[in-house]
């Protein structure tokens, strides 16, 4: 009895010991896989769980563990699904536009007899959403005398040296400083100044008021082209602006604007009270000079 229970206990012992020893070995080929697996990267990957870019003296080396074939497979698929979301691809953008049936309307019936004056429905609407606003200045005074002149074309824009002093002509004085916008009040750097007619004082302006001084004078500048019979377009559909003085021989109504090109004329009118607006929230381009 003695002698039977000495070998049931010596075989037990046994099967612990290989138990115990094949515990050990599945303990370290998970330790090793997952050592494997944070070590592989897409851009990096671990030969040993890619076989395929083993050498073949050293691909034979591992074709007893089987586990390794099959995480072989599914590894790199999930290192793969992994790449794409680190780069996300964004989307093009692109401007689309619809046209406004009661904005061309005005305008053409505007461009049937184009005038400066406000009593158009075109004009009207521009001056009450785009150039007034665009125009107004805490010095309001001073704004409207700018309104004035751009609308008679007699506002004069130019540039000055920070560095230097101003140089003041004999027939004007200088308003504000380089430091501070005549027409804001704003401590500001001002690379330009203005002056209202032949004989006015010159005001010096920040490069906000210049951009919103300069959106407005864009928008008049093109309608008196079109009033003048200055724009047309050629049989390609390409808008041409002529911008120098016709000799006195050639009449403007020999520079008729065809019906098929107003559209292009509307959008060209939209763009120029988007920078006004643009202008007027104070978003411009800093000259690069």
């Amino acid at each position: 009895m003695v002698r039977e229970a000495n070998v049931k206990r010596a075989a037990s012992e046994k099967r612990l010991k290989e138990a115990q020893g094949k515990i050990d070995v599945l303990q370290a080929e998970v330790t090793a896989l997952k050592t494997l697996v944070l070590t592989s990267t897409p851009s990096s990957p671990n030969r040993q769980l890619h076989p395929q870019l083993q050498s073949p003296s050293t691909r034979g080396a591992y074709k007893h563990h089987s586990r390794n074939k099959s995480m072989s497979g599914t590894i790199p698929s999930l290192a793969g699904r992994a790449e794409p979301s680190s780069v996300s691809i964004q989307p093009v953008s692109k401007e689309e536009r619809e046209m406004d049936s009661v904005l061309y309307a005005e305008f053409l019936l505007w461009k049937e007899n184009p005038s400066l004056e406000r009593s158009s429905a075109f004009l009207s609407r521009v001056y009450s959403e785009d150039v007034g606003p665009c125009l107004s200045f805490t010095r309001s005074e001073l704004s409207q005398r700018v309104q004035s002149a751009v609308e008679s074309n007699s506002l004069t824009i130019e540039p000055v040296a920070v560095s230097a002093p101003p140089v003041v002509k004999a027939s004007a004085t200088e308003c504000g400083g380089p430091k501070k916008c005549a027409l804001s009040g704003m401590s500001r750097l001002c690379r330009h100044r203005i002056k209202l007619g032949d004989k006015g004082s010159y005001h010096f302006i920040s490069p906000s008021s210049r951009a919103r001084i300069a959106a407005v004078c864009n928008f008049f500048t093109y309608i008196r082209y079109i009033q003048q019979g200055l724009v047309r377009h050629d049989g390609k559909g390409t808008q041409r602006t002529f911008v120098h003085v016709w000799p006195a021989f050639v009449s403007p109504s020999a520079l008729l604007v065809s019906s098929r090109s107003a559209e292009q004329m509307f959008w060209e009118v939209m763009r120029l009270r988007r920078e006004m607006t643009t202008a007027r929230l104070g978003f411009y381009v800093a000259d690069q000079g």
